[in-house]
């Protein structure tokens, strides 16, 4: 993989995050919880991208490069 660029947070696309305000009917003041926006997808991503680039399928956060490289030992 020479001649390939690490990527960082600045290769990544925006999230927007879009609240839209719809009461909930069973609470008095019609309030709702609201939450994170998804913080799932990004670490699937990456999880696919380490096994694309290696063949190695990690399992475990975090995935740090001395965890990749326990994996690349380790395989069988």
């Amino acid at each position: 993989m020479t001649g390939t660029a690490d990527k960082t947070t600045v290769d990544l696309p925006m999230i927007d995050t879009v609240f839209t305000e719809v009461p909930d009917p069973r609470h008095p003041f019609g309030l709702r919880g609201v939450g994170e926006s998804p913080i799932v997808p990004p670490p699937a991503a990456l999880t696919n991208a380490v096994y694309t680039a290696t063949g190695v399928r990690l399992t475990r956060l975090p995935m740090s490069p001395g965890a990749i490289l326990d994996a690349l030992n380790n395989r069988e």
